[in-house]
């Protein structure tokens, strides 16, 4: 980790012992803000930040500028730049010439709530006395609040700012946390296209839920003003039916497919009846609706002067106008709500919701399992158990019911959009639980129905809903819509009353049989003595099989067996089966030792049959799952991730070998672990030289 500074002037720094002590000690960790800050100040420099570069990888990944641009400190670009110029308004908001409306939306709403606005843009920061070239933003992430460090270098063609902007020339609050988010997603192409509630839930953390206007609850108008009163974020737009339709705007003079926000709801008495008014603003900071109500419209001639007054309402092309409720509702399609908490639309008492949290991922032949359409997959998605303890305080018609909300969102599509990521399509389902199930197998989602699911599956970053359940235990399953989608996912699980929640199948052990004591030989049955009489005859004088004799005994056995369908195998794998079964440090197995052996390979082969249910002497990646189960291993998903890299070809297919070798590695450990732990605390403690012969060993 290294970091770059500049003199003061905006020049390179030349004097090298300069450079040298802003340096020291940089490398050895990531400093935070105020470190970063007290280095340039110290040493009287311009701090540059080598980890958003002003470089062209910083503004396009896959195009390149139409233009030259040229990145530029604020007081290259004014003589007198400040952060905020009458504090933070909507009106600072000017979108430039990068597709980012969503965000810029997300940012006039922020505006309106000082609170949040203070939590994304630290305070004291200034172009003052302490001055070093050098700001910070905070947005949240995944269920944490990250800090990202910018300078304050800004893209500029023929000196002024290229994106978004103030109003104001000389205020430059909003392009700096424009850059502070492009940086948290690796460029500002990065940025183009989105929705609304990403951009307001990474800066607030909270939840997002989304109105379809043509199916709006009549209520809408009294959720909407509560949701402002507390503070909530709102945005809304106007479908497409065709990317064509991006941007274009109406005979209204609205736009479609693109991002305004919300920033009043209000009531004026018209004609002598109320009528309900909202208030929009575009982020282009022009262009606004012409209908009733606009700027200019005769309508505000018929409107109290006490009511004109209330609203503020003055002719300017400034991007914000009303109109009526009624007409909102007709011409958009949608409304997006960011609650701070599930609350916010519920009702007028406030909650203390419980959050449950998990991070999870879908991994291609092991956790993406894909929706219930696809039943042979669909239960290795990795399942969550919620149990709701306590129905809510307020029921409706008697009713025992608890609210739970369940919001899925798929981390960093965004940020790895350079490397061809794209959204997946998402959803979940809710099951009724089955008490003392670790993971729910394929047979119960064959025979029980959902008890509750989202709307649909959708290419969002994050789909959100609503519930009120019966009290009880509860499987919540997120997935992609199709098998092997692979995406990192966030499960948050809000919860009015108390509510446990726990992942299902994180359980890890074996239950392995104890190897039966050897059979004296003259206590041996007709079947053994034959069994002796094999061995004997194929392991020679030293009364032993080695790994090279072992592969031929089982080439020789299994290659007969077309339903397993190996013609030879693997050397390795045979070393690793005597490595197992090799108690008294011979070269190879006796008479004991291989018949124990021999049991054991009864029991796999038979698991493995049992789940080959396309004949094709293979098991999938997939079914790798239920076969480590039947033969008595229990494995987290992070675990079978594991062995499919491992052992699956790249058809996500095992064949007999792999899978043997497989089950001895996995057998050879779990023995291994627990010879060393002795009192049975499922810890252990290996000098090196213990480390090493058990990792070579297995």
């Amino acid at each position: 980790m290294s970091y770059v500074f500049t003199s003061a002037s905006g020049g390179s720094q030349t004097n090298r012992a300069v450079q040298d002590r802003a340096m020291m000690g940089v490398k050895a960790r990531k400093l935070t803000f105020q470190e970063l800050k007290q280095h340039c100040l110290k040493e009287q420099v311009l701090y540059e930040d080598p980890e958003f570069p002003a470089v062209e990888a910083s503004l396009f990944y896959s195009e390149k500028p139409p233009v030259a641009f040229e990145w530029k400190r604020p007081k290259e670009i004014s003589e007198d730049p400040q952060f905020f110029v009458g504090g933070a308004s909507r009106t600072d908001i000017c979108q430039g010439d990068l597709g980012d409306c969503w965000l810029l939306a997300a940012v006039a709403s922020l505006t309106l709530n000082e609170k949040l606005l203070h939590r994304v843009i630290p305070p004291n920061q200034t172009f003052g006395r302490d001055y070093a070239g050098i700001f910070h933003f905070q947005f949240w992430q995944s269920n944490k609040w990250v800090d990202i460090v910018i300078d304050d270098r800004l893209p500029t063609f023929r000196n002024r700012l290229v994106f978004l902007h103030s109003a104001s020339n000389n205020e430059f609050w909003s392009a700096l946390l424009e850059k502070a988010y492009a940086k948290m997603y690796g460029s500002f192409e990065a940025l183009k296209g989105g929705s609304t509630l990403e951009a307001m839930e990474d800066f607030t953390g909270g939840m997002g839920e989304t109105f379809d206007l043509k199916n709006a609850p009549p209520n809408l108008f009294s959720l909407i003003k509560k949701a402002l009163k507390k503070g909530c974020m709102l945005g809304c737009s106007i479908d497409i039916t065709n990317a064509s339709e991006t941007e274009a705007r109406t005979s209204t003079g609205l736009v479609k497919g693109h991002a305004y926000s919300i920033t009043g709801l209000d009531q004026v008495n018209y004609r002598g009846r109320p009528l309900h008014m909202i208030r929009i603003r575009n982020p282009w900071g022009q262009v606004e609706w012409n209908g009733p109500w606009s700027d200019n419209s005769p309508e505000w001639k018929a409107v109290d002067a006490t009511d004109f007054r209330r609203l503020n309402m003055t002719s300017k092309d400034d991007g914000e106008f009303w109109m009526s409720f009624d007409d909102f509702k007709r011409h958009y399609s949608k409304v997006e709500v960011c609650n701070l908490t599930p609350d916010s639309l519920d009702d007028d008492a406030r909650h203390k919701w419980q959050v449950n949290c998990f991070e999870g991922i879908w991994t291609s032949g092991c956790t993406a399992g894909g929706c219930r359409n696809f039943l042979d997959t669909f239960w290795t998605n990795p399942q969550y158990k919620i149990k709701l303890l306590e129905e809510d305080e307020e029921q409706e018609d008697g009713k025992k019911e608890c609210t739970m909300v369940v919001a899925l969102m798929q981390k960093n599509r965004r940020k790895l959009r350079k490397e061809g990521a794209v959204l997946q399509t998402i959803g979940f389902t809710i099951y009724q639980a089955e008490s003392g199930v670790d993971h729910l197998p394929k047979e119960f989602f064959r025979f029980h129905a959902s008890c509750a699911k989202s709307k649909t599956y959708v290419n969002l970053r994050e789909v959100c809903e609503r519930f009120k359940l019966p009290p009880g235990e509860y499987i919540v399953v997120p997935t992609t819509f199709k098998p092997n989608d692979e995406a990192e996912f966030l499960v948050r699980i809000f919860s009015e009353k108390q509510a446990q929640s726990i992942e299902l199948g994180d359980k890890i052990g074996a239950d392995l049989p104890e190897p039966p004591k050897p059979t004296q030989k003259r206590q041996e049955n007709d079947e053994e003595k034959q069994f002796r009489a094999v061995f004997e005859q194929i392991s020679g004088k030293d009364l032993e099989i080695n790994a090279y004799e072992l592969q031929g005994i089982l080439d020789n056995v299994f290659g007969k067996q077309t339903e397993v369908g190996v013609e030879s195998f693997d050397i390795e794998t045979c070393r690793s089966i005597v490595s197992l079964y090799n108690k008294e440090n011979g070269k190879g197995l006796g008479f004991d030792e291989f018949k124990i052996l021999w049991q054991r390979l009864g029991v796999w082969k038979n698991a493995f049959l049992r789940c080959d249910h396309d004949k094709s002497s293979t098991i999938s990646a997939h079914e790798l799952r239920s076969v480590v189960k039947d033969v008595g291993f229990f494995l987290n998903n992070q675990l079978l991730q594991l062995l499919v890299i491992r052992y699956a070809d790249p058809n996500q297919q095992i064949d007999f070998d792999n899978y043997l070798r497989c089950m001895v590695r996995l057998e050879t450990a779990f023995r291994s672990f627990k010879s060393f732990d002795t009192r049975k605390t499922g810890e252990v403690n290996l000098n090196l030289m213990q480390w090493l012969f058990l990792t070579m060993n297995i």
